[in-house]
């Protein structure tokens, strides 16, 4: 039997083509709400953290690059928002801990964790983590609940964890993340952190909806960002994808568009733990298509709990 996500259907498709995230979040009034955006310097995170400033809310962006925070908050500020810069480096426990007990002593009503590395040669965080992994989930695991005293004082609060639709193209393998005994693939790599983005979202949301968290995962499309730096022409060549060229690739407002929603839309309130893609809630895929629908072993609940165990074990941090 097909599995299928938790809940009735947040939304029917039906948005126009081109929604980005400034119409998504026309005619909301976010004042006095507190959003952390992670990766906020530039793309999708920076385009979050404006809408969201612009629409009121107090933003904090969380960086690992200090002065290009501050460009993107001066931006923020001469516009008439408000927006602080904190320094965080997802792949150093350290880091999260020290911007935790900075940023975590006021109530923050949003988490967007967007910052993520895409395909990148094999490396480890200053944790011992593979790259990919270390950044896109394990970093972003303690960070929320390191978060959740201050989420659970903001309740109702939302979690948004920015996955893809290539989680399609690698599964989780807990008894190897780090790849010590299997050789390094850039892709399978990616696509398990992404994986872990939609269990620890899932998870999250089944383990804190009744504290007033809710947590959704979110594939934003094919967007034109730095992300993609590593996607050289004999990369793509090497993974049989010569019609790449032909996906449209949205503008950082249109990518932003599903993650701005999943934070803030009034047709998700009471709703939770869901994989959204295109501003509604997507469907379970059929094949290992990588671009569209979640995968059914990214709704394992089995999974996820396990996920949760080992994260918490690996950080040392427990919800």
């Amino acid at each position: 039997m097909m599995p299928t996500q938790t809940g009735a259907p947040a939304v029917e498709p039906g948005f126009p083509e081109a929604v980005t995230a400034e119409t998504i979040a026309a005619g909301y009034d976010l004042s006095g709400k507190r959003a952390v955006v992670t990766g906020a310097a530039s793309g999708l995170g920076r385009e979050t953290a404006r809408v969201l400033a612009a629409r009121g809310a107090e933003v904090v962006l969380a960086v690992r690059d200090v002065a290009a925070g501050e460009k993107v908050a001066v931006r923020i500020r001469e516009a008439g928002g408000k927006a602080t810069v904190e320094q965080l480096d997802l792949g150093d426990a350290t880091s999260v801990r020290a911007f935790a007990d900075r940023v975590g002593r006021a109530p923050v009503h949003l988490l967007i964790a967007n910052a993520g590395i895409m395909a990148c040669p094999e490396g480890r965080t200053a944790d011992g983590h593979e790259m990919q992994f270390g950044t896109n989930h394990v970093g972003h695991f303690a960070l929320t609940l390191l978060l959740l005293p201050a989420l659970e004082q903001a309740a109702p609060s939302r979690v948004v964890v920015l996955s893809s639709g290539g989680h399609a193209l690698g599964d989780i393998d807990l008894d190897d993340v780090n790849f010590e005994r299997r050789g390094y693939d850039p892709f399978l790599a990616y696509g398990q952190s992404k994986t872990a983005n939609i269990l620890f979202a899932s998870e999250l949301d089944r383990r804190y909806a009744d504290r007033g968290i809710r947590a959704f995962s979110v594939n934003p499309g094919a967007v034109a960002t730095s992300l993609g730096r590593h996607m050289s022409p004999t990369v793509i060549a090497d993974q049989g994808w010569d019609k790449i060229g032909e996906i449209r690739m949205q503008t950082p407002g249109e990518g932003a568009a599903t993650q701005v929603w999943a934070a803030i839309g009034r047709e998700l309130e009471g709703k939770g733990g869901l994989y959204l893609e295109e501003c509604h809630e997507a469907p379970v895929a059929e094949t290992d298509q990588p671009l569209h629908g979640v995968q059914p072993r990214a709704l394992d609940p089995d999974r996820a709990r396990r996920l949760w165990e080992w994260s918490e074990k690996a950080t040392g941090v427990r919800g």
